[in-house]
């Protein structure tokens, strides 16, 4: 007796990466967040010693 249901692997793959892309996207998401705000005070201390 074979199970034809446990070796139908054809959209795990594309499940996984979908999986892992949602996870770096997670991710990057979090870091934005939570260095948003010295991000932008570093964007700005450059420009003001740039003059702008």
């Amino acid at each position: 007796m074979t199970f034809d249901i446990l070796k139908n692997e054809d959209g795990q793959g594309l499940t996984e990466y979908a999986l892992i892309i949602a996870l770096v996207a997670i991710v990057a998401v979090a870091a934005l967040t939570l260095l948003g705000g010295q991000i932008n005070t570093i964007f700005g201390d450059i420009n003001s010693d740039l003059g702008g």
